[in-house]
């Protein structure tokens, strides 16, 4: 692979590796089996997540009296969750947003890191009003859609709904813009599969070509 080579900055791929070899280098991690430190880690964050489930369900099951939240108008422990989570997700957005600003060649896979733990952090940020809201299954009251409850209509002067429609934009402009960088990487993974593998691949990848 010829590359003009700058007297400043070093290249961004040593060894003089073809499209081909970076391809294979790239693709290899999802394509064999995950080490002994992948399990490790796995193991460790799904304790943490089966934590989380627990102290979520301890509070869902007795109330948001749990935190020691004695006033009716405050949110307490769960609004700190939400702007935490909001600040990582902004994070996300705000680094690649500046390697974009400045064309850095090499962004890509941060920029990919990036935008998936800004999807994630949104993700997170969201469940925190639901939470607040002490009953998860009525949730659904908070969207503004035609319904049977007469009268009955969100109050579009309550900051709750305003998270509802802050948290609804910004994972959907966040997910587009990370899918969408997503879509020929997929098509080359589909390229190289068989089966069920290359079926979901190039259903992921809108038959990219």
């Amino acid at each position: 692979m010829s590359a003009v080579v700058s007297p400043i900055r070093e290249p961004l791929v040593r060894g003089h590796k073809t499209y081909h070899q970076i391809t294979e280098d790239i693709c290899a991690p999802t394509e064999r089996a995950p080490g002994f430190a992948w399990v490790v880690a796995f193991t460790v964050a799904v304790s943490f997540l089966a934590l989380y489930v627990f102290a979520v369900a301890w509070t869902i099951w007795f109330g948001i009296g749990t935190w020691d939240l004695n006033r009716t108008i405050g949110w307490g422990w769960d609004i700190t969750n939400f702007v935490w989570w909001i600040g990582i997700g902004h994070a996300g957005t705000l680094i690649s947003a500046i390697l974009l600003l400045f064309r850095q060649k090499w962004r890509t896979g941060v920029n990919r890191a990036a935008e998936a733990m800004t999807i994630f952090a949104v993700m997170c940020a969201g469940q925190f009003p639901l939470i607040h809201m002490g009953r998860l299954w009525l949730g659904f009251f908070v969207f503004p859609y035609p319904n049977t409850r007469g009268p009955l209509w969100v109050n579009f002067n309550s900051p709750l709904l305003w998270d509802v429609f802050a948290i609804s934009t910004y994972f959907t402009v966040s997910v587009l813009f990370w899918y969408t960088g997503l879509v020929p990487d997929l098509a080359t993974l589909r390229d190289r599969s068989k089966g069920l593998r290359r079926k979901l691949y190039d259903m992921f990848s809108f038959s990219w070509t």
